[in-house]
């Protein structure tokens, strides 16, 4: 077993040290444009933007909500704590938040450096694997992503219970032991992608730290045996607090309706993609191009692509097993790619991606270890061989500075990203979709009709496409083809209630306001407690001068859901318009106890407070 007394001499602790310093320097310097990053309305929304628990920041109620919520679909109760810090340090600038990931990834190479240093004495290769961890291209959607930040924690948490591990096989000190779990625990609370760790622990037993071994030849198989049955032994913690993590991950997934059925897509197509995908992995660490945030699930794989991918597979991981003895680096770095890439190769799909980019962030290093240590094996022969290596590394480290320096730049905002996956992937519906909801927001109409018009063609039955798209044709005048993409909305998903909403208020203003609020008072009749048609009744009732009634039926809304904010503002608006100014200031405070960065209800509270008595109308 070899473990390593880090800094053995001074020229090994100077040498350690610079390349900790250079690591950590060129780490920040390559990501130091995320400062300049905004948030994306891809899930940064939900994490971050929109989320009251986390926008609030750190207080009692917060924390109950983390460690008791599946919001996301997911239970990770150690992510949602470190979104509330940043907000309770750096408020809402974007900047703070990118920089925190930065250095969670900064503090994770280093982690990682010092792990393989500490199991295998090698400074060089074990430098290498962290450099290339630090800054492979791969690894930017984990970084530059603020919704990522699962990923950075559940990494660092990861490699940190590798540390401890480590030592405690060296010392066999309970603490230590105890430790090591705990920082598991941390990691999973993180992410649970960090459930197969157990069995990287069995892994590194193997090599470096080559506890298998006992010394004796008689009876062989049965001392490995014996010797397996302790080491699995030694782990039933590990494994136990596994299943938990992954029981609690089902059902927060479940809930949150992110998992699809077997009848949406076959278990046998989920074994297909999953071969794929692994190689499409290895490519793409070999050769990181095209890279994209999403890559749609096509509709089907070539036989050639899926048996291909079969074999490449049966071929490397028999010949790392056939030569396991003499370079078990072989075995441990493929196993470990395969073993940690198995939650996420979609045999249990959640979202609608054939692979990702960040699940790649901790299983890489498998493959990083086989060409650390593969290629100085392969080149033990050769003339001047430190100086060729060094070259080596050098180009290839340059090379994935230059190219994740350029990756970048498409992180810099929401548009830009979906313009760049759109230019290097096809049939992406999903991103057609998501660019022309930014493009809407951002006010560019006619892009964003062409964007939903392309999703469609890729997914006639994205009920949300149709309905952004009846929104915006909408907003363009165009009534009669609003009215049409919300009746196809509702052929897909009959008791929408947002497309029944705008169809009634498309119908509505084509037909006047007269006809508008009959349409609302009919479907009130039918249904009381119809919240849209109280609130869209309302809407009419104030644009058209009749104050008191708008005002009861945004009371009514807010009867049926107190947590409408929309309907708290439009209440304010009216009794501001009113006279109640001191009503309305209780109402647009109501809306920020909701939502404290809701801009409305922010922009007419300041009106509102310096206005008081001054009969100022306010804008909607």
């Amino acid at each position: 077993m070899i473990m390593y007394p880090l800094g053995a001499n001074n020229k090994e602790k100077l040498y350690l040290g610079l390349i900790c310093i250079c690591l950590v320097i060129v780490t920040l310097v390559v990501y130091l444009k995320v400062g300049n990053h905004q948030f994306l309305t891809l899930d940064d929304n939900d994490y971050v933007t929109n989320n009251p628990h986390v926008t609030n920041g750190i207080t009692a109620e917060n924390i109950v909500w983390a460690f008791t919520s599946v919001d996301a679909a997911n239970w990770h109760p150690i992510t949602w704590l470190s979104h509330m810090a940043d907000v309770q340090f750096y408020g809402m600038n974007p900047r703070g938040h990118h920089f925190t990931n930065v250095v969670i990834h900064a503090v994770s190479s280093l982690l990682l450096l010092l792990f393989f240093l500490r199991v295998t004495g090698s400074l060089w290769r074990s430098s290498f694997v962290a450099a290339l961890f630090a800054l492979h291209p791969l690894h930017v959607e984990s970084v530059a992503w603020v919704a990522e930040r699962k990923d950075v924690l559940c990494a660092f948490f990861g490699f940190l219970t590798l540390i401890l591990y480590s030592e405690y096989v060296a010392n066999r000190k309970p603490a230590l032991y105890i430790l090591a779990l705990l920082s598991f625990m941390f990691g999973l609370m993180s992410k649970p992608m960090l459930v197969t760790l157990p069995l990287v622990l069995l892994l590194i037993d193997f090599w470096p730290l080559e506890r298998y071994q006992d010394g004796g030849e008689e009876h062989g198989h049965l001392r490995l045996l014996a010797r397996l049955t302790g080491l699995l032994t030694e782990k039933i913690p590990f494994f136990a607090f596994s299943l938990l993590s992954a029981l609690m991950t089902l059902y927060a997934q479940s809930k949150g309706g992110a998992i699809s059925s077997f009848a949406v897509i076959p278990i046998n197509f989920r074994i297909q993609n999953a071969l794929v995908a692994y190689v499409k992995y290895i490519i793409k660490t070999l050769y990181p191009h095209d890279l994209a945030v999403l890559y749609p699930i096509p509709l089907s794989y070539p036989l050639s692509q899926i048996y291909g991918s079969l074999i490449i597979l049966l071929i490397i991981s028999s010949a790392t097993i056939w030569v396991s003895r003499q370079r078990p680096y072989l075995a441990v770095g493929w196993f470990w790619f395969l073993v940690t890439l198995v939650p996420v190769l979609g045999l249990i799909q959640v979202g609608g991606q054939s692979m990702a980019d960040r699940y790649s962030y901790i299983p890489g290093i498998g493959l990083f270890i086989i060409a650390a240590w593969g290629v100085t094996d392969l080149t033990g022969s050769l003339r001047h061989r430190k100086i060729i290596l060094a070259m080596l590394a050098g180009l290839v480290l340059i090379a994935s500075t230059i190219v994740t320096w350029y990756q970048l730049d498409y992180w810099q905002d929401t548009i830009s990203l979906y313009r760049h996956t759109l230019q290097v992937t096809t049939d992406n519906g999903y991103i057609n979709f998501n660019l022309g909801t930014a493009l809407a927001e951002k006010g560019d109409l006619d892009e964003a009709i062409q964007e939903f018009r392309k999703a469609l063609q890729i997914y006639p039955d994205l009920k949300d496409a149709h309905i952004n798209l009846g929104v915006v044709l909408a907003r363009k005048g165009y009534l009669d083809d609003a009215i049409k993409e919300y009746r196809l909305a509702l052929c897909i998903s009959p008791n929408d209630r947002e497309a029944l909403s705008n169809l009634r208020e498309a119908l509505a203003e084509k037909g006047g306001t007269d006809a508008a609020m009959q349409k609302y008072n009919e479907a009130i009749r039918k249904n009381p407690n119809d919240k849209d048609a109280h609130y869209n009744l309302g809407i009419t009732l104030a644009g058209n001068g009749h104050p008191d009634a708008a005002i009861k039926e945004f009371q009514k809304t807010l009867q049926i859901d107190p947590t409408d904010i929309k309907a708290h503002v439009n209440l304010g608006i009216a009794l501001a318009n009113n006279g109640d100014v001191a009503g309305a200031i209780k109402e647009f405070q109501n809306a920020l106890r909701i939502d404290p960065n809701d801009t409305k209800a922010q922009a007419n509270l300041e009106i509102a407070l310096s206005q008081q008595g001054a009969g100022k109308r306010l804008g909607k």
